[in-house]
């Protein structure tokens, strides 16, 4: 190929992909697969695609729910997922299965077993009293390879969100993250639905090749609910054995962090929007939380201007809550923020244009300047304290 030929063959790419160094052309990272080059090089530039991996799909069957149990808790979002599990099992009809390790785990095992699962598999020894994520990896490995569950349901904790995708990467297989809606189809795949390019769109992924399917999923995006009529499950018990241990990682200590009140556990919230004008100004949305016993969140701008934490962002792009008491100041209410709140209790909306999209969710809302209305519902609030 003459260097000429190569020069116009990079400038074929609007996005420059095409690299020609050292009499090599090559294609780098910045590719989009737009097959503008393969349009445009006259045939110099071809699209070979690789045949997909293709497991025999019979082979799996069933619905596991992994147990987020760690250090003696389970995670209620187990719970919830269980729950979701048992609405996708009506066009399955298959086992439910939940798989849960660490030890002392009687008391979760109860629990579970009152949320209509199949069978309850638990690996329990003192070995496993503190998490060691390449332990645990390796005994949620062997349980998928000699059980073969067709679908995979993690909870979206620290815990979740870093096994799983150690066991999809063991059998090369797919796995969405931080779903929030799911679904299936009548063969049996799962549809995955996940907020993608920070919330603005929703994207519906599925794994029709390869086995399992494994998602992990939000905390309080499903919810948790008993089965109408009673089973009793098997309980299994997998055999502990010595080469689970993995000698790389120890645990020396465990250090208890403080107790924070997390948003997605907040009973009542307060949320401020773009409606302030300045940081300083969120000290009155922090009053009434005082008043009120309740968290203060925020939405995607403020974190934008460094005015929050990250973690008090509300909606798609951060958290999802689901409070018995929620108040918006001065949220206009885009699509990304409603689908992080829209399931709470009693929404109270506070804003001056009576054409925001927050009022299409709010069970009570004030067309009012929140600058007029809050120190005024402040006074009230102080003087009931009073009284």
């Amino acid at each position: 190929m003459t260097e000429n030929i190569a020069n116009k063959l990079v400038g074929i790419c609007p996005f420059n992909a095409i690299e020609y160094s050292q009499k090599v052309l090559s294609i780098n990272a910045n590719c989009k697969f737009c097959k503008l080059c393969v349009k445009n090089s006259e045939g110099a530039i071809s699209l070979q695609e690789e045949t997909a991996v293709q497991h025999d799909l019979s082979e799996w069957k069933g619905i596991l729910v992994f147990a987020d149990f760690i250090n003696g808790r389970l995670h209620p979002a187990t719970l919830e997922l269980i729950s979701k599990a048992r609405e996708l099992n009506k066009i399955l009809n298959q086992t439910i299965s939940v798989l849960i390790i660490g030890h002392a785990t009687n008391e979760s095992c109860e629990s579970i077993a009152k949320y209509g699962v199949d069978n309850i598999y638990v690996c329990d020894h003192k070995s496993l009293q503190n998490f060691n994520i390449l332990t645990y990896t390796k005994i949620f490995i062997e349980y998928v390879k000699t059980y073969k569950p067709s679908i995979i349901l993690v909870a979206a904790t620290n815990f979740g969100r870093c096994l799983a995708p150690r066991v999809a990467a063991y059998f090369q297989t797919g796995m969405t993250a931080d779903c929030t809606i799911l679904d299936i189809q009548a063969n049996g795949n799962l549809i995955q639905t996940r907020p993608a390019f920070g919330g603005n769109i929703m994207a519906k992924i599925i794994t029709p090749n390869t086995r399992p399917q494994i998602c992990t999923v939000r905390y309080k995006v499903f919810a948790k609910s008993l089965p109408p009529t009673p089973k009793t499950p098997k309980i299994i018990t997998l055999p502990f054995q010595q080469h689970f241990l993995s000698p790389e990682i120890e645990c020396l200590n465990l250090i208890t962090k403080q107790k924070e009140v997390d948003l997605v556990d907040a009973e009542r919230i307060i949320v401020c929007g773009r409606g302030f004008s300045k940081k300083a100004d969120l000290a009155m949305a922090y009053t009434l939380a005082e008043l009120l016993d309740a968290q203060v969140g925020c939405t995607r701008p403020l974190i934008e201007n460094n005015w929050m934490d990250s973690q008090k962002q509300i909606g798609l792009s951060g958290r999802t809550v689901k409070p018995k008491l929620i108040i918006t100041l001065g949220v206009s209410g885009s699509v990304q923020f409603s689908a992080g709140m829209a399931n709470s209790g009693l929404i109270i909306a506070i804003n001056n244009n009576k054409d925001a999209q927050i009022f299409n969710v709010a069970h009570h809302g004030f067309v009012a300047d929140i600058y007029e209305m809050l120190p005024k519902l402040i006074n009230l609030l102080k003087a009931r304290r009073n009284k």
